[in-house]
């Protein structure tokens, strides 16, 4: 059905006092509170012409309507406005973020906006390793046999590990090695790190042999074992709000929030960090999120893609607000990341 300008408005109009009311909708009431432009009973012709549709439906006789999960489908694919958050929301996410101190900071201040501002569970996933470059390794001396290897990455993550040598290490030769573990390095995925940490063994001179191959194996350690991802949740308490919203129990979704693996699929297929996903109902394949929308994003520096986040809650959602809390949130912590 090719959904002309009018039927779209009274969809776009139920849903806005549905999400508003937890109501079902008539038609006079359409009339009292839109400036639509035609009578109840043009309303009513389009209702039911929508309802034929699968748009919106009756949930019990001689009440209004409410959407369908293909009726909030299209009012998201045909969102002409995104409700922008106040200028008060603006300042408060800059605010809140601009106060972080560190990456771990970084993630849980952003979790717990997110919920905040959108009243629904918030995922973030902290930047993915399998994304990540090293941007700067240092070794500091601890005594003359002893080193400690920190690793930062583009995105922000510090590693911190300890390196015993078989021997004792005068200053310049741990400058030698600092400089030769950088210049192989820096810039480098750490997914591709592997083979250029074997290399700087083999190229090692005789005498800084010994050393390396301790430095290697710490470095492999750091660089490869690592490779778990990370989520932060918050506000799960918030669906106990939203329970009649859910048929049934809320325990299959509380299950599945519990699952890291589940999380990361959920944000787990952004390649992009324009790229805004939203999953309606049934269109989550996952056990137990299937009555459920979820609206997510990607961040990272310079435009690119190093994790994801985004908000679970009901279909029966603010999708113009939930949709600009996630995208300006995740602009802003792609900018703290591009800073560091």
């Amino acid at each position: 059905m090719t959904m002309d300008d009018r039927k779209l408005d009274v969809l776009r109009a139920i849903i806005e006092d549905y999400v508003t009311t937890k109501e079902p909708v008539g038609s006079k009431s359409l009339v009292h509170r839109h400036a639509l432009g035609v009578s109840s009973a043009t309303i009513r012709n389009d209702m039911a012409v929508l309802e034929e549709e699968g748009y919106i439906r009756q949930p019990h006789t001689s009440a209004g309507r409410v959407p369908t999960n293909r009726g909030y489908r299209l009012f998201v694919d045909r969102l002409s406005k995104i409700k922008p958050l106040t200028a008060a929301e603006r300042r408060a996410v800059h605010r809140f973020l601009d106060d972080a101190v560190d990456l771990n900071d970084v993630v849980h201040r952003t979790v717990r906006l997110l919920a905040q501002l959108t009243r629904q569970v918030a995922v973030v996933q902290y930047p993915s390793l399998s994304r990540s470059s090293v941007r700067h390794l240092e070794l500091v001396p601890l005594v003359a046999n002893r080193l400690m290897l920190v690793m930062i990455t583009d995105t922000g993550r510090v590693e911190q590990r300890v390196v015993d040598l078989p021997e004792d290490l005068p200053e310049e030769d741990v400058l030698t090695l600092r400089t030769q573990i950088n210049d192989k390095l820096v810039g480098i995925r750490l997914t591709e790190t592997p083979t250029q940490v074997r290399t700087l063994v083999e190229e090692a001179s005789p005498q800084l042999r010994p050393a390396m191959t301790a430095l290697s194996t710490v470095l492999l350690e750091t660089l490869v074992e690592r490779g778990e991802e990370r989520i932060a949740v918050a506000g799960t308490a918030s669906l106990t709000l939203h329970a009649v919203d859910f048929a049934g129990s809320l325990r299959p979704i509380l299950e599945a929030l519990e699952e890291e693996v589940v999380l990361l699929k959920l944000l787990g297929e952004i390649d992009s960090g324009s790229t805004l996903n939203i999953c309606i109902g049934e269109e989550n394949k996952i056990a137990g999120l299937d009555g459920t929308s979820v609206v997510s994003t990607g961040y990272g520096p310079a435009g690119s893609v190093v994790g994801g986040l985004g908000v679970v809650g009901p279909t029966r959602m603010d999708y113009p607000g939930t949709i600009a809390a996630v995208r300006t949130v995740a602009r802003y912590v792609s900018q703290i990341l591009a800073q560091n």
